[in-house]
């Protein structure tokens, strides 16, 4: 910690090697030698490369970014730092496709036809779901569009994928804009919630776009 102290605040190396400041300065008193001051920078710059590099680098790719701020340490070296201290990469949980045409519930008929050239705004609008993977883990996204601006007129972020995203997502947008008589909505061909929505501001519904 001493060594790094130019790069480094001591609080920050004192909360990644997981050691109190007081124990720190008791060190000051001991000293230590020069190997074990080696050892102790790489593990630190390891430590901290691997927290900036969202825990998701392996010892070989982890070697090749602090190679590329200027810290020569061997692959070697990497890897036993990680197996000494137990530093693993963190798994994305793999993403469950929810999407369920299978049903015999009611779909409505597509008023578009597959005409995605409009003359003017707020005259069709689409809205899709799709998710994306941030710090805090895969969230979902809703989002609507209108088609003849391309302009995202109304979204909605939720770590759940719930038929009140797309609703979210949708009343956004009509308070952003004014629409007109017609709405596409993907992947919501049975949410009552959605009917709801476009009954009570008498716009037609065309949910079976991109079916």
């Amino acid at each position: 910690m001493q060594q790094n102290r130019q790069g480094f605040s001591i609080n920050r190396m004192a909360k990644i090697f997981g050691v109190a400041i007081s124990g720190y300065y008791d060190w000051l008193k001991r000293g230590i030698s020069k190997r074990k001051q080696h050892h102790n920078r790489c593990e630190l710059l390891v430590k901290s490369a691997h927290i900036d590099t969202q825990q998701s680098y392996g010892h070989e790719r982890l070697q090749q970014h602090l190679a590329n701020q200027g810290h020569e340490i061997s692959r070697y070296m990497v890897r036993q730092i990680k197996q000494e201290k137990g530093i693993y990469c963190k798994r994305h949980k793999r993403f469950k496709v929810t999407t369920d045409s299978n049903h015999n519930k009611p779909v409505y008929d597509n008023l578009l036809e597959q005409q995605f050239e409009v003359c003017a705004p707020n005259v069709a609008w689409v809205s899709d779901i799709t998710y994306i993977w941030t710090n805090e883990g895969w969230v979902y996204l809703a989002a609507v569009k209108d088609l003849y601006s391309k302009e995202i007129v109304g979204h909605a972020l939720n770590k759940r994928m719930t038929s009140d995203l797309v609703c979210q997502a949708l009343n956004n947008a009509i308070k952003y804009k004014r629409p007109a008589i017609v709405i596409a909505l993907k992947n919501s061909h049975t949410a009552k919630e959605n009917r709801r929505i476009t009954y009570r501001y008498n716009l037609f519904p065309n949910l079976d776009v991109f079916s």
